[in-house]
């Protein structure tokens, strides 16, 4: 039976600072009507993520998936160009590529066997001289999203035409995105092959939280710290200060996108060697750190290797930098389902040695089976489980930790969760993507 929140729109986020009382009602995390406004009022209008280039490297390379609902074809067009159309034939609206991936030099729907080519273009029509004079097939190729754009390799789309460029919208997060290209000597890097693809019996939001929460780390991945603690990484406790010398901080980067920036203690791959790596590994993670510090400079190379990041881009868009580099993005299927999909992201030139220990940092931390997703999982369904059953008697979540600090915020506090709550609010609001 549906949920009927009793809160209008405008009293589900309490942000006070006077009182400095920062608040969210849980219906907003169960009551299906939401979910319908989000869908409209913030999916339909702010930059998506649809994937990335180094998935489709040749003419006719293809990926398809779901976007904000909509099904989409991520394809390389015969010029070479990265593309997204919507994945639904013209003439009665079947799907017309039904297959995961792979290189196609047409694309057939199945239905009644119009067909398109690698530009979108219909060019069969089986029968076409039933149609009337006037049909004309150059109106009625794929249709692509309203826009589409990309930076540096992540290509996003957007279902409003009159949407602010992927430019300005990804503000302050561009930062941070750069500084995980920086890894690579020639600036270029590519999804790694194999993709991870399951579902959380939770809201979408839950996942957005979780993904740069810090504070959760010390219980919910408490078993990854000991791993850590047992095979000699030094940890230290998160203390107040600035970024290099300590622990970690959180900041909000303009238009809903906030990171955790913190001080590396799991011994990525480009930083340094690490007993969980194998003593195999050291010459390799040896070299990487030399090549940084000769391309970057020490400073430079400092930042990229001896700082970790957890990057939400608003609204649904994860990239997390830490022992591995992971590309995660999701979707809600209903109040209480989210489908969660995610890549691992590597230098395009780096050895196979330097690829062994990225995909075995992937899959240790962040895989189906490793030590952070399953703990993961387990948390957000029991949040979803406890206030699906109680919103009413416990209506609110209280969102204040580190509020009442004049500058500085941790990585353990909630200024990042907060700033992704703000500009939820504003849409949800009626107020359009932007400052």
């Amino acid at each position: 039976m549906p949920v009927r929140s009793e809160q209008a729109h405008s009293a589900l986020v309490i942000d006070d600072a006077a009182t400095q009382d920062f608040r969210v009602h849980r219906s907003v995390l169960v009551d299906p009507a939401i979910l319908e406004r989000e869908r409209r009022a913030v999916f339909d209008v702010c930059w998506l993520y649809a994937g990335h280039e180094s998935e489709i490297p040749q003419p006719g390379d293809f990926r398809t998936r779901s976007v904000a609902g909509r099904p989409i074809l991520f394809s390389r067009d015969s010029q070479g160009r990265a593309r997204v159309f919507l994945n639904t034939c013209r003439h009665r609206g079947a799907t017309v590529c039904r297959e995961s991936q792979g290189n196609a030099r047409l694309y057939f729907c199945f239905y009644h066997g119009w067909s398109y080519n690698r530009d979108g273009e219909l060019v069969g029509v089986p029968g076409a001289d039933a149609y009337p004079a006037g049909f004309d097939k150059k109106a009625h190729g794929l249709a692509e999203p309203p826009r589409t754009e990309s930076y540096r390799g992540f290509v996003f789309v957007n279902f409003d035409a009159s949407a602010m460029p992927l430019d300005e919208y990804l503000a302050g997060a561009k930062e941070y995105i750069d500084l995980v290209l920086d890894q690579s000597p020639s600036g270029e890097m590519e999804i790694i092959r194999g993709t991870q693809d399951y579902d959380i019996k939770a809201n979408w939001k839950l996942l957005v939280e979780n993904s740069f929460d810090d504070y959760h780390l010390l219980t919910t991945h408490k078993t990854w710290l000991d791993y850590l603690r047992k095979s000699g990484v030094e940890m230290k406790p998160p203390e107040q200060g600035h970024l290099l010398p300590t622990h970690g901080v959180g900041k909000a980067l303009g238009n809903g996108h906030a990171v955790i920036d913190n001080v590396n203690f799991r011994g990525r791959p480009v930083a340094r060697w690490i007993p969980i790596y194998g003593e195999q590994a050291k010459p390799e993670i040896e070299r990487l750190r030399a090549e940084l510090v000769a391309r970057l400079g020490e400073a430079r190379a400092a930042r990229v290797a001896d700082t970790n990041r957890n990057l939400v881009i608003f609204p649904n868009l994860v990239i997390n930098d830490g022992s591995s580099v992971t590309v995660r993005t999701f979707h809600p299927v209903s109040a209480d389902l989210m489908r969660v999909r995610a890549w691992a992201l590597g230098p395009r030139d780096e050895t196979p040695a330097a690829r062994a220990v990225r995909l075995d940092s992937f899959l240790t931390f962040y895989g189906p089976g490793g030590f952070a997703t399953p703990d993961d999982v387990e948390a957000l369904e029991a949040v979803q489980a406890g206030i699906s059953a109680t919103w009413r008697e416990v209506p609110w979540s209280v969102m204040t930790r580190g509020i009442a600090k004049p500058g500085e915020q941790l990585n353990t506090d909630e200024l990042h969760l907060r700033a992704f709550w703000k500009q939820w609010d504003r849409l949800m609001n009626g107020a359009r993507p932007g400052p």
